[in-house]
């Protein structure tokens, strides 16, 4: 196992953690027929700021997907090409 390898896994490692913890960082959507029933009581200030910070996690959230997909993607022709 080269130092390539290595490396390539523990940044699959972290950036898999980060995916876990930016996921459960962010708020759960309320939908269906409760959401509609129960209506919106927040004010327009205390939605947008609960947008803007699920936009930023949404956002970096898919900053990382890539970056994970990225690693993957060079660990697999890694292993593929230079063995």
């Amino acid at each position: 196992m080269g130092a390539l390898e290595i490396v390539l896994g523990i940044l699959l490692i972290f950036a898999s953690l980060a995916i876990i913890v930016i996921v459960l960082m962010q708020k759960s959507r309320e939908g269906g027929l409760s959401g509609a029933i129960t209506g919106g009581s927040d004010t327009f200030f205390g939605k947008n700021k609960s947008r803007t910070k699920e936009a930023i996690l949404a956002r970096v959230t898919k900053y990382i997907a890539i970056v994970f997909f990225v690693l993957c993607f060079a660990a697999t022709l890694l292993l593929l090409f230079l063995k």
